[in-house]
């Protein structure tokens, strides 16, 4: 049995899957994988073998992945980019559609099985005029040495459109995931859950996230480490590193599992993000290609932590 297992987050920006457009090719026969008996290509493929280089090196037993299109891409990224050494395999995966117009969705690539899924795509915003969640809030139980652990993957709300603009919709969501937490682990809080992905702000007086990065029974592990290195995010616009990126651990669970301190592995951002002066991938440029906009965010858990 392993002593340790460990958690990743990861957006891994434009994971998509494009049509090969090529003259008088026989679609259902070419080589590549078939949606509807028509081939596709992974979308920039140069870039996305940086990010599986970025996945390989993190090496998480569980990562959960956001910006991914589709479960049959994400089935092929697996068996064409991340090795076939059956230790380093992912033999569980999970994606559910949702309702993003970009066609992005969170999702989990897994050592260990998934056992129990719930989502929460089918809920509506208050006003009852768009799906509250777009990328959804996906709750799964992973199945670690006979003990579960509850993972709740999120992709909130961007802040493309202004940070001060979005703030309401992603308040929206992040509100109505310490609810989920609530409903399911009141009144102790004394379980195997986590609350990680892409919450798109950061922690400020102006946060979006104060109910639920703020929440009582959660820790916000990567405060544990150096301030500067809590930034999982560089924004070229405004040059700002900030932590966009979150793994928000039950308090009760994190002290069973020692209060771990979390890394984050920046070697697939492009060179522009100066304030990394570690190494990087071969191949990555001063915008692009690179492994994503984003970091891995990563933590090793004790097993025994598992209750």
């Amino acid at each position: 049995m392993a002593e340790t297992f460990r958690l990743a987050t990861f957006n891994v920006e434009n994971l998509f899957a494009r049509y090969r457009f090529r003259q008088n090719q026989e679609a259902y026969a070419d080589e590549g994988f078939t949606i509807n008996q028509l081939a596709f290509d992974i979308y920039n493929e140069t870039e996305k073998r940086i990010t599986a280089q970025a996945v390989q090196e993190v090496d998480a037993d569980i990562i959960c992945l956001q910006e991914v299109e589709s479960l049959p891409l994400l089935d092929r990224f697996n068996s064409s980019h991340l090795g076939s050494e059956p230790a380093k395999r992912y033999n569980h995966r999970l994606v559910i559609d949702c309702f993003d117009p970009r066609q992005i969705d969170v999702a989990i690539l897994s050592r260990f099985p998934i056992v129990g899924v719930r989502t929460h795509r089918h809920e509506r915003n208050a006003a009852n005029t768009a799906p509250l969640f777009s990328r959804d809030c996906l709750e799964a139980d992973v199945l670690i040495e006979g003990k579960v652990l509850t993972l709740y993957v999120n992709h909130l709300k961007s802040m493309m459109d202004g940070r001060a603009e979005t703030r309401a919709r992603r308040k929206e969501q992040a509100d109505r995931v310490a609810e989920i937490v609530d409903k399911r682990w009141r009144p102790s809080y004394d379980g195997n859950f986590v609350v990680l992905g892409d919450l798109n702000d950061y922690m400020d007086a102006q946060t979006a996230l104060k109910r639920l990065v703020g929440h009582a029974a959660l820790e916000n592990i990567l405060d544990r480490a150096p301030e500067a290195e809590r930034w999982t995010h560089y924004y070229a616009g405004g040059n700002e590193y900030r932590q966009l990126d979150y793994i928000l651990v039950s308090k009760s669970f994190d002290a069973r599992a020692g209060s771990p301190v979390p890394q984050v592995m920046r070697k697939g951002l492009p060179w522009r993000a100066e304030k990394y002066s570690g190494p990087r991938f071969e191949g990555v440029g001063h915008d692009n290609p690179k492994a994503s906009d984003h970091s891995p965010l990563y933590v090793d858990i004790p097993v025994v932590a598992l209750i």
